[in-house]
């Protein structure tokens, strides 16, 4: 039987660059971090959530075909990828924090839908929702 997801996988430009943002601006810890040679396995956590893991893979051959890799790449870098969403206790606070360590928004909080939310993007262009739960 199923436990749940435990990796969910994004496809990022440059492994390093990926792993400074989401460990260094966002505060993630480091599970995984295995080079295979050609290949590397990379996995963050929040630290709220130690049972879930982000993957950030760099999308390669022989994974993908070439063509399919140009084609992803292009596509994470227009961010047209679902984008993921975070949870913050406060979304103003946490605006302001993540301002503060260099995450770049494209959208600053704003209430809608009885929420507040925020939008920002990663190095590779993969977005994010900020959305403050609920009181």
């Amino acid at each position: 039987m199923s436990q749940g997801v435990g990796v969910v996988g994004l496809y990022v430009r440059d492994q390093d660059e990926a792993l400074e943002f989401y460990v260094g601006k966002l505060g993630f810890r480091v599970h995984t971090d295995v080079n295979g040679g050609d290949y590397r396995w990379l996995t963050v956590q929040h630290p709220d959530q130690p049972s879930f893991q982000l993957g950030l893979f760099k999308p390669q051959e022989p994974l993908l075909d070439a063509a399919t890799v140009q084609t992803v790449r292009e596509i994470v870098a227009k961010g047209a990828m679902p984008p993921l969403i975070l949870d913050v206790e406060d979304c103003r606070a946490a605006y302001e924090d993540l301002s503060a360590r260099g995450v770049e928004f494209t959208q600053p909080p704003e209430e809608r839908y009885g929420n507040v939310d925020a939008n920002f993007r990663d190095p590779s262009g993969n977005g994010w929702k900020m959305v403050e739960a609920r009181k």
